[in-house]
């Protein structure tokens, strides 16, 4: 009897033959030997029927293969509907296999909706994970009384220490964390200016493995690893997950795209493999699809983003600040791709109370001439490289009437809050959306507070604050009022920060405008 290749894969054992496993756990019974759940647990995306719950094995994290032997391995995960697990209702057994870093994820189902979960994995002979909690999305278009977000990125290993996560992790009824990105930072050394306080291990990454390795010494802090543990995580990418400043297939370094794109399809899976996102979101050779939806009843929709991926070259070849590059110079055509803006276009449709824009680089103009200066300067990796790209999501927003939109920012290592006009040429004029840029957990040191930013908010009438303090953003959002309370932290550059309120704003959703309420 012949029997090819695709009817072994039919036949029930005919994984054992393929890859030489049997499909139990029996499989692999004896122990690693040391605790392989080094790097912590997460969820992610909540639906209301479930969500995503993610761990990675790794023994040994900074070793060839983080320790582990180069086969797929059993893991056993449980939710229970209490912290004891006594109420377990959802259980089963995944593969850590090889080829995705021997991570795991788990998209669970069957839950319901608007309800805490608790979520842990095991392994024969091994240690039990820790304990993770998420909370499930209202159903849909349900009434909806409170939604709280937490918002935060930019979390650079050898600038600062992890507190501003701990801080997070013990923030009351989270119901998600929005990771806008710089998740690792690529590059070998530290950036400019800032203080190295803990080293990375290793030179500049390229490889697939490289980036295993660097994800697994930031998954190693205790701070990260409670936030991941306390919420779900909605995690986006920004350019240190590749390369600084990367745009579609062009890196700044002038990299042949060919050579590049091997660089970022290593990078794009060690992502995948590292964050609890959905099978939606495992790379392939076509690329990845990081865009997507969370609907919170009919109280807020949000549209995670991609500005990344399938943007156009930056203008001016990324040299904001020479002679030649002008205002009307930053004309780099697509920040989104075509796809992506008629997915977002259509999405924005919607009668949810509010909606927020999850993404990653600054939306609203912002001159960031020197102080002294008089002409104008504005960035070219930002939205105001991409200018007729942003008049079209201008265009968008108006089109469907919206007075609700909200934009979460990162990448800038600043707080700043201000609002989106509907002509660059007039920062002062009508306003579309809202926009709260979130600083950073560690990159940019400590930083100096309002010192030397005066003369940015004489520059932008549209921006209300702006201030290098290290921290993360808070939203308090009911149906008729949205609460962003702007969080800082003394001391980042050694341990035990202490976190404050610096100041709150409030959003109506009738109109895009600030409500400033001082600490």
């Amino acid at each position: 009897m012949k029997i090819d290749r695709r009817t072994m894969m039919k036949a029930g054992g005919s994984l054992a033959l393929l890859t030489g496993l049997a499909p139990s756990s029996a499989l692999f019974a004896r122990p690693l030997g040391a605790n392989p759940f080094t790097l912590g647990v997460a969820s992610g995306d909540p639906w209301p029927d479930g969500f995503v719950i993610w761990t990675r094995l790794a023994p040994r994290p900074l070793d060839e293969h983080g320790g582990m032997p180069q086969s797929a391995v059993p893991v056993s995960w449980e939710v229970a509907e209490d912290a004891g697990f006594t109420r377990v209702v959802q259980k089963g057994e995944a593969l850590a296999r090889p080829e995705l870093g021997h991570s795991v994820h788990v998209e669970v189902s069957g839950l319901s909706p608007h309800r805490h979960y608790w979520y842990r994995f095991n392994m024969a002979g091994s240690d039990v994970s820790p304990v993770g909690m998420a909370r499930t999305a209202p159903a849909a278009n349900a009434v909806v009384d409170r939604l709280r977000i937490g918002v935060a990125g930019c979390q650079h290993w050898e600038a600062g220490f992890y507190d501003c996560w701990g801080a997070l992790a013990r923030e009351p009824d989270l119901d998600l964390i929005f990771h806008y990105g710089d998740y690792i930072y690529e590059g070998r050394g530290r950036p400019v200016g800032e203080h190295v306080v803990r080293q990375h291990a290793g030179d500049e990454i390229y490889s697939l493995d490289d980036y295993r390795r660097r994800y697994a010494q930031y998954k190693t802090d205790p701070n990260l690893q409670a936030a991941h543990q306390a919420c779900a995580f909605a995690a986006s990418f920004d350019d240190h997950e590749v390369d600084n400043n990367w745009a579609g297939e062009f890196d700044q370094d002038g990299t042949p795209p060919e050579f590049f794109l091997l660089r970022r399809m290593g990078a794009m899976q060690a992502w995948y493999e590292n964050m609890p996102v959905r099978r939606a979101q495992l790379p392939s050779v076509q690329g990845i699809t990081a865009y997507r939806r969370l609907d919170f009843g009919r109280l807020v929709r949000t549209h995670v983003l991609d500005t990344r991926t399938y943007r156009t070259d930056q203008p001016c070849n990324d040299i904001a600040r020479s002679e030649q590059c002008t205002p009307e110079k930053h004309d780099s055509q697509s920040m989104m791709g075509a796809a992506q803006e008629a997915w977002l276009d259509q999405g924005l449709a919607n009668q949810a109370s509010w909606n927020l824009l999850a993404q990653q680089v600054i939306v609203m103009p912002l001159d960031v001439r020197a102080a002294g200066q008089t002409k104008p300067v504005f960035e070219t990796d930002l939205w105001d490289g991409y200018r007729p790209a942003r008049a079209r999501l201008v265009d968008s927003i108006r089109k469907h009437g919206l007075t609700n939109v909200v934009i979460a920012t990162g990448d800038h290592h600043k707080h700043g809050v201000g609002t989106v006009p509907e002509r660059d040429g007039a920062p002062d004029g009508k306003q579309v959306a809202v926009e709260f840029l979130a600083t950073s957990i560690s990159s940019g040191g400590n930083g100096n507070g309002e010192t030397g930013n005066d003369h940015v908010l004489r520059n932008n009438p549209n921006l209300d604050l702006y201030t290098n303090r290290r921290g993360y953003q808070l939203f308090d959002i009911t149906p008729k009022l949205w609460t962003t309370d702007v969080k800082v932290m003394d001391e980042i550059e050694k341990p035990g920060g202490a976190i404050r309120t610096l100041t709150q704003y409030q959003v109506m959703p009738d109109a895009p405008r600030l409500h400033r309420q001082d600490a």
